[in-house]
């Protein structure tokens, strides 16, 4: 696991009429502050890959669909640069998942309806403070391809 990534369990409460699904409250442990909240759709097959944020903390959940999420460490300092982790996040592993600045990530629909990825990052949407990469060409080494067996 990615020194200062964060994975947990939420909650979902169902009944007859359909369900509510928990993502963040102000008074968890892990909760910094509230920048904004917005939604990605993920086609299915779809790559949104790579960026990281140098500031934020991002806040992901995935309420509809699933996911890949794929996080690489390549911050100086960290106990866990160059290592990669994958998860698989959505409606079979409904969960948060925090990401602390400077933690390269990106994803790909797995389901065969668009995911819905909600996140709650912990500062408003500034693009001087992101930066991409290409998902197949840059340094980090990852096989978006599907693997069987």
């Amino acid at each position: 696991m990615i020194e200062g990534v964060l994975i947990k369990p939420l909650r979902q409460i169902p009944d007859e009429r359909g369900k509510v699904m928990h993502m963040m409250r102000s008074d968890d442990p892990h909760f910094e502050k509230f920048g904004e909240i917005y939604f990605s759709v993920v086609n299915p097959g779809a790559i949104k890959a790579w960026h990281l944020h140098t500031k934020m903390t991002l806040n992901y959940a995935v309420v509809n669909g699933m996911v890949k999420l794929v996080l690489y460490d390549d911050r100086e300092g960290s106990a866990t640069r160059g290592q990669l982790q994958e998860l698989f996040v959505g409606e079979s592993n409904y969960c948060l998942v925090r990401i602390p600045s400077g933690v390269w990530n990106g994803m790909k629909g797995i389901s065969l309806i668009p995911a819905i990825v909600a996140n709650c990052p912990t500062l408003p949407h500034d693009p001087d403070e992101i930066k991409r990469l290409d998902p197949f060409k840059s340094h980090i080494s990852y096989d978006w391809a599907i693997r069987h067996g």
